[in-house]
């Protein structure tokens, strides 16, 4: 069975929500996000960065959100959620998840790690850049959903998943309310049940 090791409000939501949209079994344990235990053997020998999320299926054990999407998709998912592999729609797909974690996901956190690792003086002129780079990327999604509920014209998917996180992060640091398609995007993800069931 599926075990995610994960801290409430980080990228574990994203294997946590795709597990409640296949309706598939997992288990959920919520460890110390204490930078203590993080740095632990035990946790390193899980991560050896001491990062969340982490997951173990059998004998497999594996970090980084994205890739534990792609895993759980493709040993549970029976076709669903995910468009014909090999298809210009699955290589979308593909595109749109990783643009979830590199394009927008990096400048929110850098902005997030600015306010907690340094001063107000060395921080400001970072944390607008980062907010313009994350604004740039959010345009994009925008422009992309301006004919279609989701972001691949194929209909709900993975990307939604993987996007979805990053856009409940961006939400709480970088307002995109003028941008009505991103901003109706995100509220139909986030009222979904399973979304919530993750939560």
């Amino acid at each position: 069975m599926i075990k995610i090791f994960t801290v409430a409000g980080t990228r574990g939501f994203r294997p946590l929500w795709l597990c409640e949209e296949l309706g598939i079994p997992y288990e959920c344990e919520i460890v110390s996000f204490d930078p203590e235990y993080r740095a632990s053997p035990a946790w390193r020998q899980l991560n050896p960065v001491g990062k969340v999320p982490v997951m173990t299926d059998g004998h497999l054990t594996m970090f980084e959100s994205c890739a534990m999407v792609d895993v759980i998709l493709e040993r549970y998912g029976n076709g669903r959620l995910q468009p014909e592999r090999g298809s210009n729609a699955s290589a979308l797909m593909q595109q749109w998840s990783w643009f979830a974690e590199s394009t927008l996901a990096r400048p929110i956190g850098e902005i997030v790690n600015h306010r907690r690792e340094f001063g107000a003086e060395a921080r400001e002129e970072a944390i607008a850049e980062m907010q313009r780079r994350s604004l740039l990327a959010l345009t994009a999604i925008d422009q992309q959903l301006s004919d279609q509920p989701f972001i691949l014209d194929w209909g709900f998917s993975a990307a939604d998943i993987n996007l979805g996180w990053s856009l409940m992060i961006a939400k709480r640091l970088v307002p995109f309310d003028h941008l009505s398609n991103a901003s109706e995007y995100y509220e139909r993800l986030s009222a979904r049940p399973a979304f919530q069931a993750a939560v």
